[in-house]
């Protein structure tokens, strides 16, 4: 279907941009909590404070003249991601998988010289990627090894989960895979693929790439329907976790399950898009309004995931 009519979006419960902007971010998201969720080294910190885990960081470069230490740092590790800390959209992410001689092995598998990330780092000072282009710091993190059960679906990059979180509730979920349009990125509005995640149990439910409903991954041709996510439970947790160590009252949270450390946290996004609704066949007001009407809110991360997955898990 390529068009569907306003009423029926409003029956269907989809939540618009105004009205998120309005009702959701601007009341529920105080600003002085914006830059620990912007800055990812800043949210980092904030998270560890509450039991939430992390990429492990191996390097900051704050200064310029702290590249010169960076070559050194990445002599021995086979594989790593530099991120500035306050990019959005995944640019200026750059993923290594390997060495090749004096060479490193992108994550699409072409080679790049140790010279070239250097410029890379010194892009990322000049705040190239930033929001609003001000100065930012790169930081280098230990690469992702995606859970086996999830990377086989995912082409040329990490599939991550994106959690919806209200008051410390997570209403919403989707799995995010990497395709060959999206240039290996999880990222929607560049082409990957959004699964809907059931929230009562970490199966998959539904499947969009440029909001069109799919069954088959474009490149890996694997099927979509029977995805059943790891350490559903701890996930849910470590996302309703993020309301406490942030205050903000409505986020994006994004999680990866690595192979070797189980559930991590990717970043935070005090400004989550909307396309999860289209990824579950599913609008997010009803579940935003169960949770505004609660005259009882429970007070535990545990507590509230369970509660997530009793009131809103798949029928």
């Amino acid at each position: 279907m390529d068009w569907i009519s306003p009423r029926r979006l409003n029956r269907l419960g989809m939540l618009n941009m105004n009205r998120r902007n309005v009702d959701y971010i601007a009341r529920y998201n105080e600003r002085s909590s914006y830059p620990l969720v912007d800055n990812k080294l800043k949210t980092k910190l904030a998270v560890a404070e509450y039991g939430v885990t992390t990429p492990r960081l191996l390097q900051v470069v704050r200064q310029q003249h702290e590249i010169s230490h960076f070559r050194e740092m990445a002599e021995g590790l086979g594989g790593f991601a530099i991120k500035p800390a306050k990019g959005s959209g995944g640019k200026g992410i750059t993923v290594i998988t390997g060495r090749d001689d004096d060479y490193y092995i992108k994550a699409s598998g072409s080679r790049i010289a140790a010279s070239d990330l250097e410029r890379h780092l010194t892009n990322i000072l000049a705040g190239l990627y930033s929001l609003a282009g001000s100065p930012d710091v790169a930081i280098v993190e230990n690469l992702v090894e995606s859970a086996p059960s999830l990377a086989k679906f995912s082409y040329q990059g990490v599939p991550d989960i994106r959690i919806v979180v209200f008051q410390g509730y997570p209403v919403m979920a989707m799995l995010r895979l990497a395709t060959k349009d999206s240039d290996g990125k999880a990222n929607l509005h560049q082409g990957a693929v959004g699964v809907g995640l059931d929230i009562g149990t970490g199966r998959s439910l539904n499947a969009v790439q440029f909001n069109r409903p799919i069954t088959l991954h474009p490149d890996t041709g694997l099927a979509l329907e029977n995805i059943d996510i790891e350490a559903w439970e701890d996930m849910l947790e470590m996302a309703a976790r993020c309301y406490e160590a942030t205050g903000l009252g409505y986020m994006g949270v994004d999680l990866v399950v690595d192979a070797n450390e189980g559930p991590l946290l990717l970043e935070l996004n005090a400004r989550p898009g909307l396309a999860i609704q289209m990824a579950n066949g599913r609008g997010l007001l009803p579940r935003l309004r169960t949770i505004e009407s609660l005259k009882r809110p429970h007070f535990t991360p545990r507590e509230r995931a369970n509660y997530a997955m009793d009131a809103f898990g798949a029928l």
